[in-house]
């Protein structure tokens, strides 16, 4: 029976988190590796200023400590499984290096969004290097039916363009105490479900494992934070979850699945055209959960509102592959 690795994945992953958090955070603040606020940002923000960050450190550890110990014990281990950590810790060490910046710097701006995005394209390259030699398909699949689309070379295309805007989308939602690790669980949580039901076990325990280590970080991370995750974590969480979405072959419903993601993207989107055609601004503050806040929303009432809008849409996308 397999269903108990499940159960072990994520309480490991949980544990591993937990455990590590009371030992990392003092050392991140006697480093003084503290978030700087931008100026900018909402006024109530600012006393969150110094608050360790780089987080996603415990993160990371919790997920590939359960995703290489836990995983063959259960089931065998594919390349697709050695893929997804590759892409994790990849994005995850790309984030790692624009948080050191920002607070060896002690602003807000780490790496350059042009040093950010060949990082990124770099490593989407790589993972699709190996995804093609290793003989997995570069069809894209048709959620809801038994359909797919033959693309080819194209379909690196389509990767790139999923694993970058993935891991910006998703470190665009990291803006308040627990949003981004509740909506990943979340969203990690419907993959894990779903690549049960394909037979891809290796890849559920390495969902389950992300579930775990967030929902472990978001034991210290919930309102008040006593520590950020970073870009360290965020970049990390949204590269992995793209990669997931492609070796289930479930590529569409990622923008199902990572709804929120989505919204908070396309609020960016919405603010800067419409500031730049019309001189107005169409929402107070973007990305989406700022403007509720300068609205007059409290910010646990924000992100248990966005979690909500989260499992809503886990639960259509696992609806629309699983029983439509």
């Amino acid at each position: 029976m397999r269903e108990p690795m499940i159960i072990m994945a994520m309480a490991v992953s949980f544990f591993v988190t937990v455990i590590l958090s009371p030992l990392v955070i003092p050392f991140l603040r006697r480093l003084k590796f503290g978030q700087s606020i931008r100026e900018e940002g909402p006024k109530s923000h600012q006393k969150k200023s110094g608050t360790p960050t780089m987080g996603g450190i415990m993160i990371l550890a919790a997920i590939a400590v359960t995703t290489v110990w836990v995983a063959p014990h259960f089931t065998p281990v594919s390349t697709g499984t050695y893929l997804l950590l590759f892409v994790t810790i990849g994005y995850g060490a790309l984030g790692l290096l624009d948080d050191l910046i920002k607070v060896v710097m002690k602003r807000n701006l780490g790496l350059t969004s042009r040093q950010k995005f060949i990082g990124q394209l770099v490593i989407a390259a790589v993972f699709f290097a190996v995804y093609r030699q290793s003989g997995f398909s570069t069809a894209l699949h048709i959620p809801g039916t038994d359909r797919s689309v033959e693309l080819g070379v194209a379909y690196g295309v389509l990767l790139l363009f999923m694993l970058v805007g993935s891991s910006n989308a998703v470190n665009l939602t990291d803006g308040l105490d627990g949003l981004l690790a509740g909506t990943a669980a979340i969203a990690f949580g419907a993959y894990a479900v779903l690549a049960w039901n394909q037979g891809q076990y290796d890849i559920a325990v390495f969902c389950v494992a992300v579930v775990g280590a967030v929902l472990g970080f978001l034991v210290f991370n919930a309102h008040p934070a006593k520590v950020f995750m970073g870009d360290t974590g965020s970049l990390a969480l949204g590269g992995a979850i793209a990669a997931v979405a492609a070796l289930t072959k479930l590529e569409l419903l990622l923008v199902v699945i990572g709804g929120v993601f989505v919204i908070e993207t396309l609020s960016v989107i919405i603010q800067v055209a419409s500031f730049k055609m019309t001189g107005k601004r169409v929402f107070r503050m973007s990305p989406l959960h700022h403007h509720y806040e300068l609205v007059g929303w409290s910010e646990w009432r924000i992100v248990v509102t966005f979690w909500t809008v989260g499992l809503l849409f886990a639960m259509l996308g696992i609806y629309i592959e699983v029983w439509m």
